[in-house]
């Protein structure tokens, strides 16, 4: 592509899809590991969320873009010599092995930290107490320390000491940390986690480093603006408009313009946007990284997108835990989605379309989506509530699909 040019906002929302991994059918083969790896090789970092009312987000992540596969697989390419590590990527992330030196400057920022030093000076006795028993004992949870030091309050303000610096070793490079089957946060040496080719690896500068993730970001942001760039990996904006220039000097970022984007907009030199093949609907995680900045999304698709698990009930508009459809290049619904496995049921309390578009198709896309997603979650039945403005045709959709299967 060549600089200066002016993409159409469609144009931009196609290079934002592929390069999401959403613009292609998913595969039809079985998912091995190798379709998991050149995926999150692909988009660089899947979000780690607590919440399991359906899923956990980083499982979804792989399920809106393969389909169907084995979560264990996941799993699997975590923990002592595992190809994905965990750290403060976009948020707590999961993110190729190799990419780990990028992060030192991270590390060493996270070391040197005032605000974090003047709260807890007076603890550096019992940190090195921590992290003498990880090193004595091997991996250990907050749960599995011999002095946790638990602390009352709020949930918010309950965090023990001992989570609090294991934390703290684990911001700082000096513990490194994988999830265990209940989402766990478990803590070992680095050496006995990280793979000792990676961890030998030469730890780029500071300047280095950010230019590389700011270049995965845009490889998987597909085009963006300098702030969208920054936040993928949350690099402060003003070092990243300073990396953007440089990258922009170097002929590794083309500068573009995107109807009705206010701001400069980058893209890699060989971007070029092509009209997603994929025709089925995809359901995307609320923390999927085509939608987690919520001024991009509007930006983009038009879409006003606000997590609703941490608003009060009553001041809820669509649901607790609320994912979109997208359908082609635009975002078509919003399904308020629940995994009630006492029932093995996928229930729908609400279901809402968004202004212009089309309900038969909308409904169509979702039946199947929803119908792929019950299965993935090995669950039996799906169920619509009477919601939103969907809802009445979603359930009608669904029950006569499941007349038409039996």
């Amino acid at each position: 592509m060549r600089a200066g040019r002016e993409l159409s906002l469609q144009e931009a929302r196609w290079l934002a899809i592929e390069a999401q991994g959403l613009a292609a059918p998913r595969p039809t083969a079985r998912i091995e590991r190798r379709h998991l790896r050149a995926l999150i090789g692909q988009i660089g970092t899947i979000q780690l969320d607590a919440v399991n009312v359906l899923q956990r987000t980083q499982f979804v992540v792989l399920f809106s873009r393969l389909g169907g596969y084995d979560v264990g697989r996941l799993h699997d390419m975590t923990g002592p010599g595992g190809e994905l590590f965990e750290y403060w990527g976009h948020a707590a992330s999961l993110m190729p092995a190799p990419t780990q030196p990028l992060f030192r400057w991270r590390m060493q920022d996270h070391a040197s930290s005032a605000a974090w030093q003047a709260r807890h000076q007076s603890d550096d006795s019992y940190i090195s107490a921590v992290l003498e028993e990880v090193d004595n004992r091997g991996p250990l949870a907050a749960s599995g320390l011999s002095d946790p030091r638990r602390r009352q309050g709020e949930w918010w303000d309950r965090r023990s000491a001992g989570r609090q610096a294991l934390e703290w070793l684990f911001g700082t490079g000096q513990l490194a940390a994988w999830r265990s089957g209940t989402f766990e946060r478990v803590y070992d040496l680095p050496h006995r986690v990280i793979p000792a080719s990676i961890l030998g690896a030469p730890t780029p500068t500071r300047e280095a480093a950010q230019r590389q993730l700011l270049l995965i970001a845009a490889r998987a942001n597909g085009v963006a603006t300098s702030g969208d760039l920054a936040d993928y990996f949350r690099i402060r904006p003003g070092e990243a408009r300073i990396r953007v220039a440089e990258l922009v000097e170097a002929g590794e970022l083309i500068p573009v313009a995107v109807e009705g984007w206010p701001q400069a907009a980058y893209c890699l030199p060989n971007a070029r946007p092509r009209r997603p093949t994929r025709s089925q609907g995809t359901i995307l995680s609320p923390f999927d990284s085509l939608i987690w900045a919520r001024e991009r999304a509007s930006r983009l698709f038009g879409f006003d997108y606000r997590i609703e698990v941490y608003v009060p009930e009553t001041q809820r508009r669509f649901g607790y835990y609320v994912l979109p459809l997208l359908l082609g290049d635009r975002l078509v619904a919003r399904l308020d989605l629940k995994a009630d496995r006492k029932t093995s049921t996928l229930r729908v309390p609400g279901a809402h379309i968004e202004p212009g578009a089309d309900p038969d198709a909308v409904v169509t896309a979702a039946v199947a989506e929803l119908d792929s997603l019950r299965a993935w979650l090995g669950l039996g039945d799906v169920t619509v509530g009477n919601r939103g403005d969907l809802a009445n045709t979603l359930r009608r959709a669904m029950l006569a699909s499941r007349r038409r299967e039996a």
